[in-house]
């Protein structure tokens, strides 16, 4: 088959004499003392853990079934049905597009989107958010705007409106349309406005001839078993081998040359000594422990709501932030600025008891007027109801996964709002459907005032509503 053709190809490409890199200026105790090399590696895979799983999902979505440089939209809001991910969002439809920018730039035209929020996100092969189009940063009329890599020179047309360079050869530009699914055909309007979204390579857009193709077959294969052992490294270099090395961290990258990594180094794990193979994989068994429990640098409780700092962003706001780039790459890959979004999640009530709506149990969520979430115009809040411990959306009698602002919901005389959380349908009053067992909540915050985020906003505890 074609593809175990190119698995072939691969191998031959990076199954050759391996050596230790970058050994001038080490002393000979240093690199061969496994101590140091533990400690290389580890520090190495956790800088690299986001950048692998990102390369996972690009694998999956755009290497395997050829779908660089085109979009594809989700046609209907996510439910129970969806299980690719944990936790997805029940508020937007999703236009996902790989870049593949080593030939040349892409144009991405957008029509005006005047009557709802929309975003497009840019994440680069560090997992930076490295720039958005959109409501937020954009504005609401149409927008044309130019993708290129680390290398092109050119300039960029006069009918362009934006240029994002980004620091790799290959970018994830994530749309998010808003739905409202309480709004009889709305759907179908956000389908249309989808249609609308285009995107083609700069030569096309100019009219010109295009540039000569890049190759399709230089992409080594991802397996999660040997992206968590030693051989992340070879992953690892092909990765470093497509971007540009910020100056900031060339000095560790040499540095991590220790053990063999460096842009596009050959890497053979059978010719490493078994004292530095097992140095290397008990150094990346510390950093995937590390990554794991990172919790408590991703995020802050109050009010018994786990409430996520900024744990996304550009360079800039994430520099030196290795640790809490792998954990929120493990939390949920691809999350937003928190200017763009802001998720506070639970699964415990006041008392600090885990949620678990069995046996007729019922919560009350109950915002004060003052204590209701607070969103820029154009932005909107939902809540979003998951099942524990698969966290995913919970079926129901009448097909209401979340809930928000955009939900005709009723509030109080004095603009309090009480929302009513259990299995069965209340005799009134407004109800998010659970799981008769435990279950956990998400509020999303698209586009959240500045008081919002400093400090963090708290929603109310869950209490006891039997």
């Amino acid at each position: 088959m074609a593809w175990e053709k190119r698995i072939a190809r691969y191998l031959a490409l990076f199954i050759v004499p391996f050596f230790l890199l970058s050994l001038s200026g080490c002393s000979s105790n240093n690199v061969t003392d496994p101590s140091v090399i533990k400690a290389t590696a580890k520090e190495a895979y956790i800088f690299a853990y986001s950048m692998l799983e990102n390369y996972k999902t690009m694998q999956a979505q755009a290497i395997l079934p050829g779908k660089f440089n085109s979009f594809t939209h989700s046609t209907h809001l996510q439910g129970p049905e969806y299980r690719d991910i944990v936790r997805p969002n029940n508020d937007t439809l999703y236009s996902v597009l790989w870049m593949d920018l080593r030939a040349e730039p892409l144009v991405v035209q957008i029509p005006s989107v005047s009557d709802r929020y929309y975003s497009f996100q840019m994440v680069d092969m560090y997992t930076y958010n490295f720039a958005y189009a959109g409501t937020r940063t954009t504005g609401t009329g149409a927008r044309t705007f130019l993708v290129a890599g680390p290398h092109w020179k050119g300039t960029p047309p006069e009918t362009v409106d934006d240029l994002f360079v980004s620091e790799g050869n290959f970018v994830l530009c994530l749309g998010r349309t808003a739905v409202n699914p309480d709004i009889p055909g709305d759907l179908e309007e956000v389908l249309d406005i989808q249609q609308q979204y285009r995107v083609q390579p700069l030569s096309a857009y100019l009219g010109q001839a295009a540039p000569t193709p890049s190759p399709m077959d230089i992409f080594p294969l991802y397996e999660k078993a040997k992206a968590e052992s030693v051989e992340f490294i070879g992953l690892f270099n092909f990765l470093l081998g497509q971007l540009v090395i910020d100056p900031s961290e060339s000095g560790m990258i040499n540095r991590f040359g220790l053990i063999g990594i460096g842009p596009n180094y050959p890497f053979d794990a059978s010719r490493l000594d078994d004292s530095t193979k097992n140095a290397i994989e008990e150094g990346v068994a510390e950093a995937l422990q590390e990554i794991t429990h990172s919790g408590a640098l991703l995020g802050e409780e109050k009010n018994a709501w786990t409430l996520t700092k900024r744990i996304f962003g550009n360079r800039e706001q994430m520099q030196g932030e290795y640790l809490v780039r792998a954990g929120a790459a493990a939390m949920g890959i691809y999350g937003n600025d928190l200017e763009e979004a802001y998720y506070p999640s639970t699964q415990k009530d006041m008392e600090g008891l885990p949620l678990d709506a069995s046996n007729g149990k019922s919560y009350l969520l109950a915002f004060s007027r003052e204590d209701l979430p607070r969103v820029q115009e154009g932005g909107f809040w939902s809540i979003t109801m998951y099942n524990l411990p698969e966290q995913l959306m919970v079926e129901n009698s009448i097909n209401r996964y979340s809930l928000g602002d955009r939900t005709n919901l009723t509030y109080q005389a004095d603009g309090s709002l009480e929302i009513i959380i259990q299995a069965t349908s209340p005799d009134q009053g407004n109800w998010l459907p659970a799981p008769e067992g435990p279950f956990s909540l998400t509020m999303r915050m698209y586009l959240p005032e500045e008081e919002a985020l400093d400090p963090l906003y708290a929603p109310p505890a869950l209490r006891n509503n039997d």
